[in-house]
């Protein structure tokens, strides 16, 4: 075997060269209970597969339920058996493939959101620059000294991508994103 062509170790090795690797959200309704994340985020790092974006939280109290998204990328094949293994997962109730059902609505992609908060530090000109682009990016200042801000924006993702690229020359610090949270338009529920 040619040494370019030797497995990685990676799940995406087995794919047809034919299909194309495109990123899909994935949501995920799991009991809220303890291990429950660490036996998801196990099938993806046992079999070599990326999470772009993770996020869970509690959804249903009473029922004792989470909703875990995430994003990841793969070709069809590899994000059919990503689907099917999850689904085998215990404390799993169902696995819907939000990108899919997107698409079979006649829509591009579901409505993704994500928040960041946003530290940024300047004085003068530049802290008048940055307040006018957080403006431009209706981006809401949650904390405020003299000599710093800290910025809270939601929106799709690239949308954030860029309010950080035009931060960092103004004075930008640090960055915490939450990840991605995800739904279908439409009345019918996950």
């Amino acid at each position: 075997m040619n040494a370019h062509l030797q497995p990685t170790g990676s799940a995406y090795f087995i794919a047809k060269e034919t299909q194309v690797a495109e990123s899909h959200t994935l949501s995920v309704l799991v009991d809220n209970e303890p291990g429950v994340l660490a036996r998801v985020i196990g099938l993806f790092s046992g079999r070599g597969y990326n999470i772009e974006s993770l996020t869970v939280s509690e959804t249903e109290h009473e029922a004792h339920l989470s909703r875990i998204t995430i994003v990841t990328r793969g070709t069809p094949g590899v994000l059919e058996q990503i689907k099917s293994q999850l689904e085998r997962i215990v404390p799993v109730h169902r696995v819907v493939d939000l990108t899919v059902r997107a698409r079979a609505l006649g829509q591009e992609r579901p409505i993704e959101r994500e928040v960041a908060l946003v530290k940024v530090i300047g004085s003068g000109e530049m802290r008048q620059e940055t307040l006018r682009l957080a403006d431009a990016f209706h981006a809401k200042v949650v904390d405020a000294t003299t000599d710093h801000f800290i910025l809270e924006i939601t929106g799709k993702s690239s949308k954030i991508d860029q309010f950080v690229a035009i931060m960092k020359p103004l004075g930008l610090v640090e960055v915490c994103r939450t990840g991605i949270a995800a739904m279908n338009r439409g009345p019918q529920g996950m």
